[in-house]
């Protein structure tokens, strides 16, 4: 089953790529893709603001993830104009946390997840990192960033 047909089955439609700032937000080397820290954006407007742990819930983080990993996907379709033969490399996902917050990887299974569904298994896990701060930007609970290969 062919990327766009998975994205299809899921109901997901990708949407157009809008910075928030002075950036490319993918930029390709060679077969890789470099895909800039994605916020759960939705017409402009993010989906939910605030920290882990001090308001945010993780199920609400973790949706947000997914909505990142969604930006980073229509990131990529722009720039290449195609997701077919990309394969998740590493997956960076940040979390305003409060300090008492430890649930960070839960939270990033939001957007792993989603990339597992699109990509598969083999090509949608990579290697990942999820990482506590104490703010984002623009008050986002997140921020997703991507490295991917492609053919």
């Amino acid at each position: 089953m062919s990327v766009a047909d998975r994205l299809k089955e899921l109901g997901i439609a990708l949407p157009a790529v809008s910075p928030v700032a002075i950036y490319k937000p993918a930029v390709r080397t060679g077969n890789l893709v470099f895909v800039s820290g994605q916020l759960p954006l939705v017409d402009g407007k993010l989906t939910v603001t605030g920290r882990l742990g001090a308001g945010v819930s993780t199920e609400d983080g973790k949706a947000a993830a997914r909505q990142c990993a969604i930006n980073a996907l229509a990131a990529v379709q722009h720039l290449l104009g195609t997701l077919e033969g990309a394969r998740v490399i590493r997956t960076c996902g940040y979390v305003a946390s409060a300090p008492e917050f430890v649930d960070q990887p839960q939270v990033i299974n939001g957007a792993s997840e989603l990339l597992r569904d699109v990509f598969g298994a083999d090509d949608g896990v990579g290697a990942r990192t999820s990482i506590g701060l104490a703010s984002l930007p623009l008050n986002s609970p997140v921020e997703v960033e991507l490295l991917l290969e492609v053919k």
